[in-house]
């Protein structure tokens, strides 16, 4: 359009991006065009319109309508980012559908039903071994990506696991780029802060937890999600009115202040102690396990915990996934000579505990007892384990007999006695 097409009164569009506003007023400054204009809602305002600015600007009058010379190709590239941003609405399992998996039933409850519907995310899933955790994690990813509600994530879990995240899992499966925390990246960063730097990593939990200097650049940023895979390494042990925390106890903890989404995964969630398993359930709610430990308390875990033994996992014929596990005690009767061996031990276990008892320190006194029901245990595994065991602790005397004979002395597993 050109300036002396311009005039008062005049409805066009092209001035604000989805609206109609009238030309009130049109002032030539050098170059420039000032526009004054009123918007449908009545308000007026002004702009500064240069020559490439008015060749965007059209009259609006009854016989016009809608123009179509808008740049095909950006239009294009608009249209299909609106339809990937809202796909998941049409397909609300599209991350299950894009991956090179096939999920399982109790994996895509986890997610679906479990999971997802959960937001903000606090969570422990604590299926047994064998139920594909990891595959679960990466669905939950994927799809929260792919739903715009995560574009930082974290995944922490034992050194010995951090390139099979990244290089069997993650990329594989889910076409999902993620990156390894070691040092070549702690020293090449951009801001020297690589978790600034890096939205979606894998790192190692020993080396967060030990290394107070990346500790310090997580507490500088958040995080969309965080998954902890073998979370019971987080563990605090609690002794009487005393909680002993331990580095990735604390470790825990920062994570957990530091992003809106929390995944803990472990197949043994459970030590047998009530009070750690509730410490270690902090983490996800400090508010109801706050106290300390009370009874009945991890008995309700709705909305937090999802446990599933290989028993209850079907596969889509309601087949069971793992052969099913029948404990039973079997007879059987023993040869003479095993006989007249089992009841050596145990007068030798029965005997050993008791000169425990007498000269032993007290802090001690588990740890022969442990030894001394050990052997037994291997005795009634099978004779040739409790040989075996024999054998090898033969061996260490007659290595220990050796080094005293050669020195004098002799060290046991890095302890010295003269």
């Amino acid at each position: 359009m050109r300036l002396e097409e311009l005039k008062a009164g005049m409805r066009v569009e092209g001035v604000l991006p989805t609206e109609v506003v009238e030309v009130v007023a049109v002032t030539p400054r050098g170059s420039a065009t000032n526009l004054v204009y009123q918007r449908l809602d009545g308000s007026f305002d002004s702009v500064s319109l240069y020559p490439d600015d008015l060749a965007h600007v059209w009259p609006v009058t009854a016989q016009s309508g809608r123009r179509y010379d808008a740049d095909p190709d950006a239009f294009l590239l608009a249209s299909e980012a609106l339809r990937i941003r809202y796909s998941y609405v049409f397909d609300p399992r599209l991350a299950m559908h894009t991956s090179i998996i096939e999920p399982l039933p109790h994996q895509i409850t986890a997610v679906y039903e479990d999971m997802l519907p959960r937001q903000p995310l606090r969570f422990l899933l604590a299926d047994d071994p064998g139920a594909g955790k990891t595959i679960m994690a990466g669905l939950l990813i994927k799809e929260l990506m792919i739903r715009g509600e995560v574009e930082r994530c974290l995944i922490v879990c034992p050194g010995s696991l951090v390139q099979q995240w990244v290089e069997d899992e993650l990329g594989p499966k889910f076409g999902l780029e993620f990156r390894m925390l070691t040092n070549d990246v702690v020293d090449s960063t951009r801001t020297d802060n690589p978790f600034r730097d890096i939205p979606l990593m894998v790192a190692s939990m020993d080396k967060l937890a030990r290394d107070e200097r990346l500790q310090a650049m997580l507490r500088e940023v958040s995080w969309d999600l965080v998954v902890v895979d073998e979370a019971h390494k987080m563990a605090a042990h609690v002794n009487g009115r005393k909680v002993d925390y331990t580095h990735r106890y604390r470790l825990g903890q920062l994570l957990s202040s530091t992003t809106r989404n929390l995944l803990l995964m472990t197949a043994t969630p459970h030590n047998g102690k009530e009070a750690d398993f509730q410490e270690f359930m902090k983490l996800l709610d400090p508010d109801r396990f706050e106290g300390g430990a009370r009874s009945g308390l991890a008995r309700d875990l709705g909305g937090l915990m999802r446990r599933l033994q290989k028993e209850e996992l079907l596969s889509f014929e309601g087949k069971p996934l793992f052969p099913i596990r029948e404990a039973r005690t079997a007879a059987y009767t023993l040869t003479p000579a095993e006989q007249a061996l089992y009841e050596h031990v145990s007068d030798y276990v029965r005997e050993g505990f008791n000169r425990a008892e007498a000269i032993v320190r007290a802090d001690r006194k588990n740890a022969v007892g442990f030894a001394l029901t050990s052997l037994q245990r291997r005795l009634a595994s099978s004779p040739m384990a409790a040989w075996r065991s024999l054998g090898r602790r033969r061996k260490r005397l007659e290595e220990l007999a050796q080094e005293v004979r050669e020195h004098g002395t002799y060290t046991a597993h890095g302890r010295g006695h003269g």
